[in-house]
């Protein structure tokens, strides 16, 4: 097995157009909602039937330039970028698996079902995302023990521990360790990460 199928594994093992118009009412103002093409617009029409388009302008969040001391530094921080794009949306992933097997478990109340549950929602995340975190490089592996803290306040060790015991979270810590990872790697925005931060939160708004 090698480096990245390792970070496969950790990663699996954290996890357990046609238009359509709606008419609304408001305060004697008749509004339009049309989905298209997945972007939802809405217009307000007037008594002289005349139409308004009513938009939402996004944030724009500003940080002062960054200053580069070498050409290294830069292309470090490119570096970054790239692989905040390539890891966020997986740690998405875990947090959104996350939350939905938090749900389930809680209407399902013998052990045992439990444990078929986890098994097959593992089953499943792996058939799934197995071939594209096989793509990530190693440093993106890394990258995303980070964001899988960030994103759901656990740490990787943590989330391996509870769900799937103590002994199978000291054995993949210990295969981490190995090749200069830590799954118990916590995730600071305001301090040692605030560069990634700052990235992360560019990226999402489209400014990068």
């Amino acid at each position: 097995m090698n480096n990245l199928s390792k970070i496969g594994w950790i990663f699996i093992l954290c996890l357990f157009c046609l238009e359509n118009k709606a008419q609304q009412q408001n305060g004697g103002r008749v509004i339009y909602s049309i989905y298209e093409n997945r972007i939802l617009y809405q217009v307000e029409v007037l008594p002289n039937n005349d139409t308004i388009y009513l938009g939402t302008l996004s944030s724009i969040y500003i940080y002062p330039p960054l200053k580069f001391k070498n050409k290294s530094q830069e292309k470090f921080y490119w570096k970054t970028v790239r692989d905040v794009k390539k890891a966020l949306p997986y740690a998405r992933v875990v947090s959104y698996t996350l939350n939905k097997a938090n749900d389930d478990l809680k209407k399902i109340p013998a052990e045992k079902d439990r444990k078929k549950y986890l098994k097959n929602l593992e089953h499943e995340v792996k058939k799934k995302y197995e071939p594209d975190i096989r793509d990530l490089t190693f440093n993106q592996g890394k990258l995303l023990i980070k964001m899988i803290d960030r994103e759901t306040s656990m740490t990787s060790y943590e989330l391996i521990k509870l769900y799937r015991g103590p002994l199978i979270a000291a054995f993949w810590q210990g295969v981490a360790r190995l090749f200069g990872a830590n799954l118990k790697e916590e995730y600071d925005g305001n301090d040692k990460d605030k560069i990634i931060e700052r990235v992360i939160t560019l990226v999402e708004n489209g400014q990068l």
